[in-house]
C-alpha cells in the first residue's frame, strides 16, 4: 500500500516536470525594463514552451530567455527581429546614432518595451535561439490587468 503511494506521488511529480518544463509554467517578470506591458514591481505571466520549440516565434512576441550575460537570470524581452533581419535598434540617448544591424540565422534581437531603461540586445548583441525559454502568452496578476500579452 505505501509503495503504491510512493509510485503515484513518482508518476504526479514526473507530470508536474514534463509540463512545467515542456508545456506551460507561471512565472514572474519583474523590472523596469518591459514597461508599460509589465509592471516594474513584478506581472505574474504564464509562459508557452511550445513555440519555441519548434521555431515558429515571430517578431513582437514576448519572450523569456537566459540571460546571455548571467546563465543564472531570467529576462523578460521582446523579439525585434529574426535571423536574416536587418534591425534598427532604439535609441539609449536621443542624439545616439545608431546604425541597422543584420541578425545572424539562429539569433534573435532581443528589446525591452522601455527602451531608456533596458539592458538588451543592443548591449549584448543578437541572442541565441537556444537560450530562449518560452513565449510570454498571458498576464494573470495583477487580476485587475489580467489580459493576453501582445
Amino acid at each position: 500500500m505505501l509503495l503504491d503511494y510512493g509510485f503515484k506521488l513518482i508518476k504526479f511529480g514526473s507530470l508536474v516536470y514534463v509540463v512545467k518544463n515542456y508545456v506551460f509554467d507561471l512565472t514572474m517578470c519583474v523590472g523596469p525594463s518591459m514597461l508599460p506591458t509589465f509592471n516594474a514591481a513584478g506581472d505574474i505571466v504564464i509562459v508557452e514552451h511550445i513555440t519555441p520549440r519548434f521555431g515558429t516565434l515571430k517578431v513582437g512576441d514576448v519572450v523569456l530567455a537566459k540571460s546571455p550575460t548571467n546563465p543564472r537570470k531570467t529576462v523578460c524581452k521582446r523579439i525585434r527581429g529574426l535571423g536574416g533581419d536587418t534591425v534598427n535598434p532604439a535609441k539609449l540617448y536621443p542624439h545616439q546614432r545608431v546604425s541597422a544591424k543584420t541578425i545572424p540565422i539562429g539569433r534573435v534581437w532581443l528589446e525591452g518595451d522601455n527602451p531608456t531603461n533596458s539592458t538588451d540586445s543592443r548591449s549584448y548583441g543578437p541572442v541565441p535561439e537556444a537560450l530562449i525559454k518560452g513565449k510570454v502568452v498571458l498576464k494573470i496578476w495583477p487580476l485587475s490587468e489580467m489580459s493576453y500579452v501582445k
